[in-house]
C-alpha cells in the first residue's frame, strides 16, 4: 500500500482544518459504557472521527465482532488525548517513527520527549482508563499483536 493514500490525504487536510470532521458522535455514544464515553469525549474531534470510522470498518469486515471490540475501536486512540498532541506533532512522529528515542511511559513529559511518548504509549494510556478488561486488552494490544481482535483493529485501523 503507497504511503499518501486518499484516505491518508484526507486525514492530512481534517488535521489542519478540524472543522471538517463529522464524527457519529451519537452512533458511538450509543454503544459505549459510560467511562468509555467520557474517554471518547475527551478526544480530539478527528480522532474521535478516526475511531467512529475504524469501527465500522471492522463491523462492516467481521459483522459478528463482539462489543468489546467495537467499544475498543471506538476509544483505542483515546490515549492520544493525555495531553496535547498537535497535528505538526503528529506528522512529524508519524513521519520519523522508526526513528523514535527509546522513551518509558511515565513521567509524560512536555516538547518533542512528551509527542514520542504519546505516538508510541497511546494505547497504554487509553488502556490504563478502561475499566472492562476485555476493551482494555484489545486497546493495549492493538499496535503489536495480542489477541485475534486487537490484531483485527489494527488491520483496519492501518488500512485507514
Amino acid at each position: 500500500m503507497p504511503f499518501i493514500t486518499k484516505r491518508r490525504l484526507v486525514r492530512l487536510v481534517k488535521g489542519f482544518f478540524p472543522a471538517l470532521c463529522r464524527p457519529d458522535d451519537a452512533w458511538a455514544l450509543a454503544r459505549l459504557a459510560e467511562d468509555e464515553a467520557e474517554l471518547y469525549q475527551a478526544m480530539d474531534v478527528r480522532d474521535r472521527e478516526h475511531n467512529v470510522q475504524v469501527a465500522k470498518r471492522l463491523l462492516a469486515r467481521w459483522p459478528d465482532a463482539p462489543d468489546c471490540a467495537v467499544r475498543a475501536a471506538l476509544i483505542h486512540d483515546a490515549g492520544k488525548s493525555v495531553r496535547p498532541y498537535n497535528v505538526w506533532e503528529r506528522i512529524f512522529t508519524a513521519l520519523f517513527e522508526r526513528w523514535a528515542p527509546e522513551l518509558e511511559p511515565y513521567p509524560l513529559r512536555r516538547g518533542p520527549a512528551g509527542a514520542w511518548q504519546i505516538r508510541v504509549h497511546h494505547p497504554r494510556y487509553a488502556a490504563d482508563r478502561i475499566a472492562d478488561p476485555c476493551v482494555a486488552r484489545i486497546v493495549r494490544e492493538h499496535h503489536g499483536g495480542g489477541s485475534t481482535w486487537s490484531d483485527r483493529l489494527r488491520e483496519v485501523d492501518e488500512d485507514h
